[in-house]
């Protein structure tokens, strides 16, 4: 029982490392996206994208039997995250 729950653990361990490391990649696109924003005077918010992906995410989810109001209030609060970045670098490109 004790190696089995120790196998498991690992895999959560690199697991949780994994998605800490696609976060992070996912940011360093999502602050390109904000740069470029920001130079074209484009607000940092676009409803439509943001509907879309969650739209896109919850079928993601329900073919990956995860809960797609979980999925949607993870991807809703990393929007959010990015929404701030967005206004932080436009409000320091003004």
């Amino acid at each position: 029982m004790r190696a089995e729950l120790t196998r498991l653990r690992d895999s959560i361990d690199n697991i949780d490392a994994a998605v800490v490391h696609m976060l992070a990649e996912r940011f360093k696109c999502t602050q390109q996206v904000g740069v470029l924003k920001a130079e074209h005077q484009l607000p940092p918010a676009d409803p439509a994208r943001e509907a879309r992906q969650i739209a896109r995410l919850r079928e993601l989810a329900e073919s990956a039997k995860l809960d797609p109001a979980f999925a949607e209030k993870l991807l809703n609060f990393i929007i959010a995250e990015v929404i701030r970045h967005h206004e932080t670098i436009a409000d320091g490109t003004r």
